[in-house]
């Protein structure tokens, strides 16, 4: 049995984890990379940078100077969490892609010192994130009741069943920026679907800002964003037989304005052949030619709002770092 396997009898057996099926077909990689890598331009959903190493690198991202969302997010919920506490009085906060939770123990502080104490659910594809979650909450807040959910939020949302009381849905990390904006809509729209008018929806947005800023976000000095990058070779070469050289690609990310997005490649330096054995093919990669491995949009108060009202939600409060960087915004179903 594996340490994971492990921990997931674990979790079901002392967590309530429920395993939450998804309510439409969630591509495989074998399934991404033959729809995104045997044709071009070549393209691979960011979802597979997060085996364990390229978790840690994400970590260490998060920790670089030049990378403010994550504490720019996490300094707005300390500042406003009694605010969003008070005015949403909810009987539970939902979590989405909850990872460890670290973020929402601002809210539950908040709970705590306004005597208001709702349960909390965290859904994430994350057993290992799950847990780690589940040991820091439930030694912290000894009054909290915790339910998790593991699977595809995206996809699985729609399988939750209703509860009753008012919820607090949470979406934070500005992780919607990672979503074209059709995907964005009727990922959304899903949310609004399960929502009572009375629930309530928190997400991160990060502002559309200076380019040198939003490029070096990307682009840290010491490398870790290019190691995160590159790693997903690794993980290729891993689960599909591959023979990807990560020394034959660079790391690039660059901000397009007219796009308002930042896009994250993966660049051939020589013209060379990949085999991939789990698939039976292999492809030739073109010096210069790039595989997409992860676009980050950003958004201007006109643009969230359109988002967030093409899918039946309206702004209820827009709080937004003092130095313009990001929205956490506080959204009710119309």
């Amino acid at each position: 049995m594996t340490n994971v396997d492990s921990l997931g009898k674990a979790l079901e057996q002392r967590f309530r984890c429920v395993r939450v099926p998804p309510a439409r077909h969630v591509p495989s990689l074998e399934e991404d990379a033959r729809n995104g890598l045997l044709s071009q331009p070549r393209s691979l959903p960011p979802k597979y940078f997060y085996d364990d190493h390229g978790s840690e690198l994400f970590e260490r991202i998060c920790k670089t100077s030049e990378y403010y969302p994550t504490r720019t997010e996490d300094f707005l919920l300390q500042q406003h969490a009694q605010d969003i506490i008070r005015s949403t009085q909810p009987g539970k906060i939902f979590e989405l892609g909850s990872g460890s939770s670290t973020k929402t123990q601002h809210l539950l502080d908040a709970c705590n010192e306004i005597a208001h104490f709702p349960s909390y659910t965290a859904f994430d594809i994350s057993e290992r994130a799950l847990l780690f979650g589940w040991e820091t909450l439930s030694a912290r807040y000894d009054w909290l009741e915790i339910d998790l959910f593991l699977g595809d939020y995206e996809a699985g949302f729609k399988n939750i069943p209703r509860q009753n009381g008012s919820r607090l849905v949470v979406f934070l990390g500005s992780t919607i920026g990672n979503f074209e904006q059709d995907r964005a809509i009727g990922f959304m729209n899903d949310l609004r679907a399960n929502m009572s008018n009375s629930d309530r929806l928190l997400v991160g947005f990060d502002r559309v800002k200076d380019e040198h800023i939003l490029n070096a976000a990307y682009n840290d000095k010491d490398g870790v964003t290019a190691a995160f990058n590159l790693n997903v070779l690794n993980v290729l070469n891993n689960e599909l037989g591959a023979n990807f050289d990560p020394d034959k690609f660079k790391h690039s990310a660059n901000y397009d304005a007219d796009k308002a997005q930042v896009e994250m490649h993966l660049v051939s330096a020589c013209t060379h052949r990949v085999t991939f054995n789990t698939l039976a093919t292999s492809i030739e990669i073109d010096a210069g030619e790039s595989i997409c491995t992860e676009i980050s949009r950003k958004f201007t108060t006109k643009s969230l709002a359109n988002l967030l009202g093409q899918a039946g939600f309206a702004i209820e409060q827009d709080f937004i770092s003092a130095d313009g960087y990001f929205s956490l915004v506080l959204a009710y179903p119309v």
